[in-house]
């Protein structure tokens, strides 16, 4: 980052109905070494009171500023409340995040050292297994602090998938992909913009109901406004605990709509932060 005052950034998280999880991604915001000033943005996609409850005594026992953005249960709709949790950003760059995926306690200044004006950031994750994701949320274990040795053993006996992102580079530097104009393989779970660059594009496509590739169009919109994609390999991992899979019965029309976005160069979301007010 070259930016001569210091960016403020938004943690968008994302999340429905898993509490647990949810406390244990907060937790690790809450616990993050960074320099940079932020604000904890929790997108809610229609959970019940319990998740607002934990909500609650996060923001009574911590400074860290934290909002709670709701909307009605009616299927999954992850790109109309992350365009509402943008609208609420006061931050100048946004970090998505998933509410079922734990930063490491340096994420945030690690994605801000990444930070570099039209470019966007595609992190990486950690996939956990069945068994220990349900030992980590009963015991409460503080994976965000865990150090290298303590993933390998992990991985020894096939409690994750991987630990090599876990080999952290130096701040600010990048391997692999670097400035790209591929789509493939960055997610929303973990995904860097600026929000002028959201803007630009008119935020996430809400025409995407139901789970799938909602993501990916927000990235190929990205790339065809000319926002190069920058690597966040080796730097700004997140550990993905185990879940059932989605309900995918909307898969197939939601890919036939990334795909005619894709051979087009349209850049801008015909349903998407416009409708509100900005």
């Amino acid at each position: 980052m070259n930016n001569v005052q210091p960016i403020k950034i938004s943690v968008i998280v994302t999340t429905y109905n898993w509490p647990a999880a949810l406390e244990a991604v907060l937790t690790a915001l809450i616990a993050q070494k960074t320099s940079y000033p932020f604000e904890i943005i929790v997108a809610d996609d229609g959970s019940a009171d319990d998740t607002a409850i934990l909500i609650r005594h996060f923001k009574n026992q911590f400074s860290i500023p934290i909002l709670h953005i709701w909307q009605p249960d009616d299927g999954f709709r992850a790109a109309a409340i992350r365009n509402k949790a943008t609208i609420a950003a006061e931050g100048d760059y946004i970090i998505f995040i998933d509410g079922d995926c734990i930063p490491s306690e340096s994420f945030i200044e690690r994605h801000a050292a990444l930070a570099e004006p039209k470019n966007f950031v595609a992190g990486n994750r950690i996939l956990l297994n069945q068994a220990f994701t349900q030992k980590v949320l009963s015991q409460r274990l503080p994976l965000h602090q865990w150090p290298v040795w303590r993933w390998a053993i992990a991985w020894l006996y096939r409690r994750c998938n991987r630990f090599s992102p876990f080999f952290l580079l130096p701040l600010g530097r990048t391997i692999g992909l670097g400035a790209s104009q591929r789509w493939q393989g960055a997610k929303g779970c973990n995904l860097a913009v600026w929000k002028t660059d959201l803007l630009q594009v008119n935020g996430w496509e809400e025409k995407f109901i139901g789970w799938g590739h909602e993501d990916a169009d927000l990235v190929i919109r990205l790339l065809h406004a000319g926002i190069q994609r920058k690597s966040g390999r080796f730097q700004v991992p997140v550990i993905h605990l185990w879940h059932a899979e989605n309900d995918r019965r909307h898969e197939q029309e939601n890919w036939a709509l990334f795909q005619a976005r894709a051979h087009t160069i349209e850049n801008s979301a015909e349903k998407g932060l416009s409708q509100y007010d900005l």
